[in-house]
């Protein structure tokens, strides 16, 4: 037989039918997906930090009016399911409301099994980005977001080519401009590393070119 009719490495990865993620693949990745991120949540909670995006602004939120974090981080991303539905179909759709209410579910509950008494806030920005950003990674593998800018991001990634990462970090100076407001500086300092450093790991990992998962 020719060389040139042995299949390589390369014409599997080059595949124009890659093998799709099973029902089972995606319910464990946003199980940790959702996992990692409400770990995050609970790194910036006990350290007095918070991060971007709709989460962040529902972080500073609760801290303004007082209302508890998982109930006003599920209302703000409601209205942003209708452009999920019309931008990126009904699967889509469907797994970000699953990953937005596993969040929320996460973020009430775990409080209840352990709390962070000593905390330095570097540290806590660094495992929060960390922590969040590989569990947003793991969703968008999976096709879901947690809702909110993360949906139009993923959304202009797939479709113009902008990545996710910096409309996300884009978002995220508004967030930190408005929590100015109820944070000092140096919370304010400490959680723009924090996004930061979930940002550049999704720009940097989540790329169309490397990884399809719809």
């Amino acid at each position: 037989m020719p060389l040139s009719h042995i299949p390589t490495m390369v014409s599997f990865l080059e595949s124009p039918h890659p093998e799709q993620h099973s029902l089972f693949d995606d319910f464990q990745g946003l199980i940790v997906g959702t996992l990692l991120v409400a770990l995050s949540v609970t790194f910036l909670q006990n350290s007095g930090l918070f991060t971007g995006q709709i989460a962040g602004l529902a972080l500073v939120a609760s801290k303004a009016v007082g209302v508890p974090f998982a109930l006003l981080f599920f209302a703000f991303n409601l209205p942003f399911y209708v452009i999920a539905y019309l931008r990126m179909g009904a699967k889509f759709t469907i797994k970000t409301f699953m990953a937005v209410g596993l969040l929320s579910l996460w973020s009430y509950v775990l409080p209840s099994f352990f709390t962070i008494s000593n905390l330095n806030s570097l540290v806590a920005a660094v495992l929060a980005g960390i922590t969040a950003g590989s569990g947003l990674i793991a969703l968008f593998r999976h096709g879901a977001t947690l809702g909110g800018v993360g949906i139009v991001a993923v959304w202009l990634q797939d479709t113009k080519g902008i990545k996710a990462g910096w409309v996300q970090l884009g978002f995220d100076i508004c967030v930190f401009a408005l929590a100015l407001s109820f944070f000092d500086l140096s919370a304010v300092a400490f959680s723009m590393i924090g996004a930061a450093i979930t940002n550049i790991m999704i720009a940097t990992n989540h790329r169309r070119d490397r990884y399809i998962a719809r």
